[in-house]
């Protein structure tokens, strides 16, 4: 890999990629350390240690730690994400976006242009609601129109300026400029989380038990290699069903008679399940952090049964009946997920009208209900595949206490994209001869 990477870096056009990557990345990160004209940054570090669970952990993990800094990067990419995600499932609903995504590259832009609308409308009100809601608590340091107005523009603007950014790093550098910012943001915090791990179970019983200390540092890196292991082999999982097509005559010549295939990912969704179902499962929690509610008597034990720093702990069992609800709602949104990107129905019926047919199987109707079958054993095997790599973390954090920013959806998110970015550096080299970084 570092052959290639050398490789890679005498081809000038990728060298002027890969830098400009990095340069924006660069000023991601500085981005990141720059606080909020007329915050105060103490207040609101004190606020968000005091809080418990993944609600915030997590957004602060995809934001790199702006939002624990409250930066002008404090909403980062988060709005865009929600929108693309918004206009994927209206396109599904509406038709006139539906007909937008079916006339090709013009359709494709007018919806780029929308879903940018919906990621600055989206900052707008999330600024909003949290310069008047923290400012009130004292985030602000003097709680006035002018201080909440420049609040609310700071943060708008950082979360549309690297709306800005990724697109750039699609176009100019090596491509998945959204998902890069987003990985980067991730990778950020790793020193620091792996940093507490080591401190909590490394270095603070080495003194006293080396032996146990190293077992330690053996089982951390096994957790987390096997864990990479299961994404890479679920990320890149494909059931591929057999088609064949008829010979035809066109003209005078015989044509048709190919032999191609259906592949079918084992993980179609992607890791949209489990943001899906944090979002739920968290919705709440954030509500009542923001409106300042505790929560006591049955509310109480409902919103500790959603925190997910209450789950798999042993002194507390039954607050593990939200971890149950967090693996069902990944089920779910699997299934519903992979039901609004892929058509059964519209598969088999166009692959009757271009003559193909899966052998064994008679085209219409059965090719479509057998498809549904294969989806659906396909669909589950992914869902269990992500079920595993999501709860571990929480497994892993309520037995033994191990608290870090990262989980499994943080690093489904990491290994997809740079696998993606990998094989897309990889087929540019392989224009020019050069071996590529996925077959070293």
């Amino acid at each position: 890999m570092f052959t290639t990477l050398k490789n890679a870096f005498k081809i000038v056009e990728i060298r002027k990629k890969l830098l400009y990557t990095l340069g924006m990345l660069v000023v991601i990160r500085i981005g990141s350390q720059l606080p909020v004209p007329g915050i105060n940054t103490a207040f609101f570090r004190e606020w968000f240690s005091a809080q418990a669970g993944d609600a915030f952990s997590f957004f602060n993990a995809i934001t790199g730690g702006s939002f624990e800094n409250m930066s002008i990067l404090a909403l980062n990419i988060s709005p865009y994400i929600t929108s693309s995600i918004i206009m994927q499932l209206l396109t599904i609903a509406i038709p006139k976006l539906e007909e937008m995504q079916r006339d090709g590259e013009e359709g494709r832009k007018k919806i780029v242009a929308i879903t940018r609308y919906v990621t600055v409308a989206l900052s707008l009100i999330q600024s909003t609601a949290m310069a008047i809601g923290f400012g009130r608590q004292g985030l602000l340091t003097d709680f006035n129109a002018l201080n909440v107005i420049t609040a609310i523009a700071t943060l708008t603007a950082g979360s549309a300026f690297l709306m800005w950014v990724g697109e750039r790093i699609t176009e100019n550098g090596v491509g998945n400029g959204i998902s890069i910012v987003l990985v980067i943001n991730i990778i950020s915090r790793l020193p620091n989380d792996i940093g507490n791990l080591f401190q909590q179970f490394v270095i603070s019983k080495f003194d006293t038990a080396p032996a146990a200390a190293i077992l330690a540092v053996v089982i951390i890196f096994a957790i987390i290699i096997g864990m990479v292991v299961l994404v890479i082999i679920l990320n890149d999982g494909i059931r591929k069903i057999p088609v064949q097509y008829a010979k035809k005559m066109q003209g005078r010549k015989m044509v048709g008679g190919q032999t191609s295939n259906i592949p079918l990912r084992v993980n179609t969704a992607g890791v949209i399940p489990v943001i899906f179902a944090q979002s739920i499962m968290q919705f709440p929690i954030i509500i009542c952090s923001f409106v300042g509610y505790q929560g006591t008597g049955f509310w109480g034990a409902i919103l500790a049964g959603l925190n997910s720093s209450n789950w798999c702990r042993p002194s507390a069992p039954w607050y593990s009946i939200g971890l149950l609800v967090y693996i069902v709602l990944i089920v779910f949104f699997a299934y519903f997920y992979t039901s609004i990107t892929f058509n059964p129905l519209m598969v088999a019926d166009n692959m009757k009208k271009q003559g193909g047919f899966i052998p064994g199987i008679r085209p219409g109707a059965p090719t479509s209900d057998y498809l549904t079958r294969v989806l659906n054993y396909v669909v589950f095997i992914g869902a269990v595949g992500l079920t595993v790599i999501a709860v571990l973390p929480y497994v892993f954090s309520g037995v033994f206490g191990a608290s870090v920013s990262f989980g499994g959806t943080s690093l489904i998110i990491i290994v997809s994209v740079i696998l993606e970015t990998l094989k897309q550096v990889e087929s540019q080299m392989l224009v020019r001869n050069y071996k590529g970084f996925l077959n070293d």
